[in-house]
């Protein structure tokens, strides 16, 4: 892969203390993260903690009350969704949105839109438009080989299996050359063998392509094992911080999330 050079441990992504609020429900109160340069980065906390609400405000699907939002050091509280795209972060969905009557390749290659320039060219053929069609097919053909996905190139999506609708997923995000993505649940609903494939591919994702990631996950195995850092958020705002030893040993942590898990792996 050739993906933009990275430097770790530099400032990739950034949010300061975010407010979000639905009537008089308070989703995030003053949350704040920091998302270094081609780490994995864990967001772990109990069910409605405000989790999936940050990851909407990061990406610009969710509007917020107060705060900051930065990427690469440049404040980007106005930015929209697409803006977030062509910058270079991309996502997944906690739950599975893909077009399911369509085939892997498709489906994938929705995700390299971005790279696809004017859609007007495109539409007429203008001179730029194939060359523009075929980088993205060659990158979507990348992509496929490295998450095993090449022989279901051809499939109907809705056809195959939960854990390979994952991998579709993360294809198509990884299609737009990401250099930050953001992973909502990525093996929930997954079996073990389909929760081990995918946590070695999200490995894969960060150490081999250098794509820094933020990683909303329940599978706490999981989270020890690929997290560099771990951020811990429980009613809205943040309960604590720190390496996947330091998490676990945090007694507020144990106390309101981890519980019996504390000795897992």
């Amino acid at each position: 892969m050739t993906d933009a050079a990275q430097s770790p441990g530099s400032e990739h992504l950034r949010c300061e203390n975010i407010r979000v609020s639905f009537g008089g429900v308070v989703a995030c109160d003053n949350l704040s993260l920091t998302v270094p340069r081609g780490k994995i980065i864990g967001l772990i906390g109990p069910n409605g903690a405000g989790k999936t609400t940050l990851f909407n405000v990061l990406t610009r699907f969710q509007e917020f009350d107060s705060g900051h939002i930065y990427y690469e050091g440049r404040q980007i509280d106005n930015s929209r969704p697409h803006h977030m795209v062509h910058m270079g972060l991309s996502r997944t969905f906690q739950n599975i949105n893909l077009f399911g009557n369509q085939t892997t390749m498709k489906n994938i290659m929705t995700g390299a839109h971005n790279l696809m320039g004017d859609p007007f060219s495109a539409m007429f053929w203008l001179p730029g438009a194939r060359k523009r069609e075929k980088e993205a097919e060659d990158r979507a053909l990348e992509i496929a080989d490295m998450l095993h996905l090449v022989p279901e190139l051809e499939s109907i999506v809705g056809t195959l299996p939960y854990g390979y609708q994952k991998r579709v997923e993360l294809a198509r995000a990884l299609a737009s050359k990401p250099s930050i993505l953001l992973l909502d649940e990525p093996v929930a609903g997954c079996n073990d063998e389909e929760t081990a494939e995918l946590k070695d591919l999200v490995f894969k994702v960060n150490r081999q392509m250098g794509v820094s990631v933020l990683l909303v996950e329940h599978d706490m195995s999981m989270v020890m094992q690929v997290c560099d850092y771990i951020y811990v958020i429980n009613f809205g705002a943040n309960l604590a911080e720190g390496t996947p030893e330091e998490v676990r040993k945090n007694p507020d942590v144990i106390a309101a999330y981890l519980g019996d898990e504390e000795d897992q792996a």
